[in-house]
């Protein structure tokens, strides 16, 4: 073979062997993409096998065997998203994306605000049409736990009985108590009920006064702000039907509720009740200090049976002894009854501005001038 008919042959062979390189690497591409390919849809089987199960698995109830009642509340303008972080943090539902999903799909948007009780045996569908039915302006079902607030009680007081009967600690509810943002919005939910409070000045607790006494339910996922709102939505019920006679009478919210924490703590009967009110607005009239007892005490953070001298000295906007008025708000929790003996006063016409009461009989004596008082008070303590 000619050297000519060497390189020819050479040529050619790597010419073969470049056709065979490209075509193995084509082979190998090919397993490769084959391979990418199958991967993907294998993956994308996966993932649609686990979006199913998750999508399903949301559709259902949270926990099937639960009987408790959970009360969930949801404020007037809430959107469905909204509606759905709170279910879900509620644990009510396990998905706020497929709750919104679900709805969408649906085409439900008709959810109403209020009160709702739900379980967490119900179902997507199960809460879902329970949103549509409407929520009620006050919590129902069972509640977890119940807090009693007595008539008479102190903000201090309340969050002794919050602290035992739930699992809020009292610190963090005389914080809520102080929360200037907490109670503009309230202030502003109530106006006729709490404007004349967040008016005034040198106040402990603007809603002193404003938790009306009652049993209040305290249920699952409830916080301790809705818990409060419970107290302050009842005491406006209770307010509201007063509001214009409180007006008419050139009163406000703020010193109704003052002297009617007084005459809470200081009368037990109605009559009684209605007569010691009298002898306060006598009082208040001529510009005398009321010089109530609970006035020292609530000034001192105390209870005592006897005050002295000193008590009666202290400096305090709430001292009554000290500071004529009504002083910065009221004292303690009244009831209904303190609160019409304070818009309905008796025998204002027999100007009496002192009374004492026999500790043993309950009785209470009224006088007009200090030497009567002073001379009956000497005749019980005998």
């Amino acid at each position: 073979m000619s050297q000519k008919d060497e390189k020819k042959e050479a040529l050619k062979q790597e010419s073969d062997d470049k056709i065979k390189t490209r075509a193995e690497e084509r082979s190998v591409a090919n397993h490769i993409a084959y391979w990418i390919v199958g991967v993907i849809a294998v993956l994308a089987v996966v993932v649609a096998i686990i979006g199913f199960n998750y999508v399903n698995s949301s559709l259902q109830p949270y926990n099937a065997n639960s009987k408790e009642d959970i009360v969930v509340k949801i404020p007037i303008g809430s959107s469905s998203k909204e509606i759905a972080k709170t279910l879900e943090k509620d644990k009510v539902i396990k998905s706020a994306t497929v709750f919104n999903f679900y709805v969408k799909a649906q085409n439900y948007t008709d959810f109403q605000a209020g009160y709702y009780t739900f379980k967490q045996s119900m179902d997507m569908n199960h809460v879902v049409k329970q949103l549509q039915k409407g929520g009620s302006a006050e919590p129902t079902g069972t509640a977890s736990n119940t807090v009693l607030v007595r008539e008479g009680v102190t903000i201090d007081q309340i969050g002794d009985q919050i602290q035992k009967s739930t699992k809020f600690k009292k610190k963090d509810f005389l914080k809520l108590m102080k929360d200037e943002s907490y109670l503009k919005q309230l202030q502003k939910k109530y106006p006729q009920l709490l404007d004349s409070s967040m008016a005034k000045k040198n106040v402990r607790y603007h809603l002193e006064g404003y938790l009306f006494p009652a049993t209040y339910g305290l249920y699952k996922g409830e916080t301790l702000k809705e818990l409060v709102n419970q107290m302050v939505e009842k005491d406006n019920e209770i307010m509201k039907p007063y509001f214009e006679t409180i007006k008419e009478k050139g009163l406000t919210v703020q010193q109704v509720l003052t002297l009617a924490s007084l005459i809470e703590r200081e009368g037990v009967t109605e009559k009684d009740r209605k007569k010691i009110s009298g002898v306060f607005f006598n009082r208040i009239a001529i510009d005398m200090p009321i010089q109530s007892d609970i006035s020292v005490m609530y000034a001192l953070n105390t209870h005592k049976t006897h005050l002295t001298n000193k008590d009666v000295k202290v400096d305090s906007p709430y001292n009554l002894y000290k500071n004529a008025g009504y002083g910065p708000g009221p004292f303690n929790t009244p009831s209904v009854q303190a609160i019409e003996a304070t818009l309905n006063p008796s025998d204002r016409d027999e100007n009496y501005l002192y009374f004492v009461a026999d500790l043993k009989t309950g009785k209470v004596y009224y006088s007009h001038t200090l030497a009567e008082h002073e001379k009956k008070s000497a005749a019980l303590n005998q």
